[in-house]
Formats: structure tokens, sequence, C-alpha cells
């Protein structure tokens, strides 16, 4: 399903990359039902509240969060939040970036699954990961939906564990 749904865009977000959109998957009701629903399953019971990254993460953790009956925290990117902020900058395959969350938006102890599209060089999961973890939650574990094997970000991700639903 997400070969026959998903497009490829050449040289997005910069020259020689292939970004895998999948933009069109979460336009197809099956579609996103089944991504959610794969991406959530093995960590079923080890959650309080889903965090998504910004921005297609959002998509799925909200809508695992509503089929869960839990709670959704956001993991933005820098200056986009109102309120007092935990904040960390990291690196990724192209740049870097800052993400930022509300110190408030999670409590101490609370348990926390990370939801994301993509994981390439483990950059952006890792700060989401580190934010949440400066707030005193417990990061159960981290799904996305395509993995970019040869970027090798699991290994930034030691000692969590990682749910992905296809190797790239």
């Amino acid at each position: 399903m997400l070969d026959r749904l998903s497009e490829i865009v050449p040289d997005y977000p910069s020259e020689g990359i292939s970004f895998k959109d999948l933009t069109p998957v979460f336009a197809d009701a099956q579609g996103l039902r089944r991504i959610v629903d794969a991406i959530i399953e093995p960590f079923l019971g080890t959650f309080d509240v889903i965090a998504g990254l910004e921005a297609r993460g959002f998509v799925l953790a909200a809508a695992a969060a509503y089929a869960t009956g839990t709670g959704m925290i956001t993991v933005r990117k820098a200056g986009k939040l109102p309120r007092p902020v935990h904040r960390d900058e990291y690196t990724l395959e192209y740049g870097t970036g800052v993400l930022e969350i509300h110190r408030d938006d999670v409590a101490p102890g609370t348990r926390v699954l990370i939801l994301d599209d993509v994981l390439a060089t483990g950059g952006t999961v890792g700060s989401a990961l580190r934010l949440l973890e400066l707030a005193g939650a417990k990061v159960t574990g981290v799904g996305v939906v395509l993995e970019l094997e040869a970027l090798h970000g699991r290994e930034n991700l030691a000692g969590h564990k990682v749910h992905s639903l296809q190797l790239v």
C-alpha cells in the first residue's frame, strides 16, 4: 500500500535527495487506518500519550491518539510554541534544526510513544527523545512509517525500541 499510494519527489528538499511523500497515503482512508494500526500495534498498552513530530508526525500521532484514547504532545520546530519550552538543537541529513516542547506538556513519569513519518539519520527523533526525557517522561518506543536504513538512524536511538513499517 505504501508503494502504491506514496509519491517519490526527486531532488527534494535538496539536490540528490529523493523524498518519499506520504501525503497521498494520509489522504486515503484505508491507507491511513492501516498505517496507524500497524505503527502502534507493537506498543499497545505501553504508553499514556503519543508525541508527534512536526509536521507529518502530527497526522500520525493525532490519528493514533484518537484510535487509542490517549492524548497527544506536539514536538514543534523552534519559535512555534507560546509558553516556556524545552529546546534541543540537532543535526539532520541535510542541515540542522531545533525542536521544542512546552515545559508542562508532559508530567514526569508519563510513558510516551514517539511517532514520525521517516527515520533517516535519527537526528530529529533523537532530539524529541532528549526533550521528552528532559521533561521527565519515559519514552517507551518510536514508530515510523519509513526507515532509510542506509543512514543508520537507529544507531542514534540505541536503547529504545524502534518499529518501522518499511525499510528503504
